[in-house]
């Protein structure tokens, strides 16, 4: 016999607050590290075909990741809304707004794969390159546009999934495509000879099968409990609302990524294809911590939901403290494995030594960031929308200063990527971490998610 939704919904035990967060964030982090773990193994397998081919997906990654970071409020927006009702026992409710999120994607996604495939070159050609790093860049980007589209429906499911309090699918989900990702690569690459454009193909395959598994379950779920499949356009609407301060948030970040990747390109192929790496493994730390932001969004949506903000700060607190220690952890073992990191990726020396440098650097700056993506997943998790949008061009504007200290210093060779990332990793995260903390100080973003 089939579940009545409120006893889907319900909690057969108390769980105490670090249990409670444990059980969503440790399966969240297996899951979130599974993109960033797809780039490692792209820079990987193409940092031995050459430098040249690195840095040009480097900077088709800067210009492919910017359209899906734009696009992350799918998943931002969708577990909040989907958590809200559970926490207020409507399980129709949720499954509903999972599927608007699901459609929002297909639509959005298919027309930025188009618009991306058609504009890769003029893209590419922006950001300065010499002309064997264009074209690995080109075919890199035009090869991903099809895993664009399989991208923005995994974050729709995927949020689907964490706001209904489950982070363990998403894992499994996660850990069959990067496998099925590292072995499409090798055989792309390697076994056919199709250098940086095997790379995309086999990303964008795995990300296929990674979205097919979700769509075949949120249609289940619906299915299950009578929601309907077809879109609710005014849902959407509603959505697409809450989306597009989430939007000008996430792009206040994107454009400092792609602000940092103009800088380092001027400063010529080796220290691009250092901070391509640089910045793969920041990623990969970046959706690690990130694993109690997205455990914040599903508790916070949901004892907002069920009126109970009480529990909500108690919750925040101790996700504070324990992203603060987690960001110390990971800036020790980055610290130490700093030196011996290049070697991994790439043959060449000059490369090696100057990604040394830059990961010291942002091995400091990890405690910090433990802090601010936590503060991030609390209030996306409370819909405090408009705010982190605002925040984040304030951030902005603090950061590019100090970005522009490079070129107008005339700083050259591992000096000047080393600044990059201190302006990067210290400087823009410590802007981030004052606007967001003077936020929650203040009970406004509760009463925003109430």
């Amino acid at each position: 016999m089939p579940q009545s939704p409120s006893a889907a919904i319900s909690t057969p035990k108390p769980e105490s607050h670090g249990r409670e967060i444990l059980r969503l964030a440790v399966p969240a982090f297996g899951a979130l590290i599974a993109e960033p773990l797809f780039l490692l193994a792209d820079s990987a397998i193409v940092g031995h075909l050459g430098v040249a081919q690195l840095a040009g997906v480097g900077l088709a990654s800067a210009v492919l990741h910017t359209a899906v970071g734009l696009m992350v409020f799918l998943a931002y927006s969708t577990t909040p809304a989907v958590a809200r009702a559970v926490g207020d026992g409507q399980l129709g409710r949720a499954l509903a707004a999972g599927r608007d999120g699901v459609w929002l994607a297909l639509l959005l996604g298919t027309t930025l794969a188009l618009a991306g495939f058609l504009a890769a070159e003029p893209l590419i050609g922006l950001m300065g390159p010499s002309p064997e790093i264009r074209t690995f860049a080109v075919d890199y980007l035009r090869w991903s546009m099809p895993g664009l589209v399989a991208m923005l429906l995994i974050f729709a499911g995927t949020g689907v999934l964490r706001g209904l309090q489950d982070t363990r699918t998403p894992l499994v989900v996660a850990t069959a495509g990067f496998g099925l990702n590292i072995v499409l690569n090798l055989v792309l690459v390697y076994g056919l000879g199709l250098s940086v454009v095997g790379s995309a193909m086999g990303t964008s395959i795995a990300q296929w099968a990674m979205a097919a598994v979700y769509l075949v379950m949120v249609q289940r779920n619906a299915s299950h409990y009578g929601v309907s499949l077809l879109p609710d356009w005014h849902g959407i609407r509603a959505m697409t609302k809450v989306g597009s301060w989430l939007m000008l948030r996430t792009l206040s970040l994107r454009t400092a990524i792609l602000a940092t990747v103009l800088v380092v390109t001027a400063q010529g192929a080796v220290n691009l294809a250092a901070h391509q790496l640089a910045m793969t493994v920041f990623t990969f730390l970046a959706f690690a911590l990130d694993a109690l932001a997205i455990a914040a969004q599903a508790l916070i949506g949901k004892e907002l939901g069920a009126s109970n903000p009480g529990k909500a700060r108690i919750l925040t607190r101790t996700m504070i403290r324990w992203g603060t220690g987690f960001g110390v952890v990971t800036g020790v073992l980055l610290a130490l494995a700093a030196p011996f990191a290049g070697a991994l990726f790439t043959p060449d020396a000059g490369v090696q030594s100057v990604l040394t440098a830059a990961l010291w650097v942002l091995a400091a700056g990890q405690p910090l960031a433990g802090y601010v993506f936590v503060l991030d997943g609390v209030l996306i998790g409370a819909g405090d929308a408009k705010y982190l949008a605002i925040a984040g061009v304030v951030n902005l504007a603090v950061y590019l200063p100090l970005l522009l200290v490079v070129p107008l210093a005339g700083a050259d060779g591992a000096a000047a990527l080393v600044w990059v990332w201190v302006a990067f990793s210290l400087g823009y995260m410590c802007a981030r971490a004052v606007t967001l903390g003077l936020r929650a100080r203040t009970d406004r973003w509760m009463v925003l998610g109430s």
